[in-house]
């Protein structure tokens, strides 16, 4: 499966999908085409220093992937009137992040948003940050992607490893998109995996509590839940969320 960015469907409402760190669009693959099925404008950005090496992912900084999905995010408003977000994992991070600096967001979902790490990924992220971990240049993935369907764990085009310099770029995202929680206007969905090895289910309470937002937890899930065994309930939930809150609103904008 390849990892490229992607753009589907042609309606009203537009969609953004952002993958997350090490990850593709490839991930969001599924999601994006049944939200086109559903009638919704999608794209789904490839961010910087993915798709390329882990050399490069480990020469990026956190602003770039966020300049990216804000990118993505005006390219989509010249097309539809109305936006969403939805996110993986980081790129729940920077769509929360973004939406509490746009009006304009008109809705987001993150799955499997993590605002802290484990315990032994937040040794290594302040170790990274402190500069501990400097001769080393990556940590590997002994399990592979942290998603349960043996398909597309196989499948998956995601990196093999975690650059140490981007684990730290992500702990300075996951500090952004806290801080920016209660600034946030849209409506918000969380979904979370019961069973995410990467990222805390915890994270998921804590989101929709700050956010206001829907909380969705899935029994069987793993950490990448768009791609994962319960991905037909993840879209569901996405386009059940983006039908009351960006579609109705907009027809009711509308009809009045």
């Amino acid at each position: 499966m390849r990892g490229d960015a992607f753009e589907l469907g042609d309606g009203e409402v537009g969609v953004v999908c952002v993958h997350g760190l090490t990850g593709t669009p490839a991930d969001l693959r599924f999601l994006g085409e049944q939200l086109a099925r559903a009638g919704y404008a999608v794209r789904a950005p490839l961010l910087p220093g993915h798709g390329t090496t882990v050399d490069d992912l480990a020469r990026r900084r956190w602003r770039e992937w966020a300049d990216c999905v804000e990118g993505a995010f005006d390219a989509m408003r010249a097309r539809c009137d109305r936006v969403a977000l939805v996110g993986q994992s980081l790129g729940g991070l920077l769509s929360l992040e973004l939406a509490s600096r746009r009006a304009d967001v008109a809705a987001v979902a993150t799955l499997a948003a993590p605002v802290w790490l484990g315990a032994l990924g937040r040794r290594i992220a302040r170790w990274a940050e402190r500069g501990w971990l400097d001769r080393i240049r990556a940590l590997p993935k002994p399990r592979g992607p942290d998603v349960r369907d043996r398909r597309a764990r196989a499948d998956n085009p995601s990196y093999r490893a975690f650059p140490v310099r981007a684990i730290a770029e992500l702990a300075a995202t996951m500090r952004a998109a806290d801080a920016s929680l209660d600034k946030i206007a849209a409506p918000v969905l969380v979904v979370h995996g019961e069973h995410d090895h990467t990222a805390p289910v915890a994270c998921a309470r804590y989101i929709a509590e700050r956010t206001h937002g829907a909380l969705r937890i899935l029994p069987r899930s793993y950490h990448l839940v768009a791609a994962d065994v319960e991905r037909e309930l993840v879209a569901a939930y996405v386009i059940e969320h983006l039908r009351e809150h960006v579609v109705a609103r907009g027809d009711l904008a509308c009809a009045t």
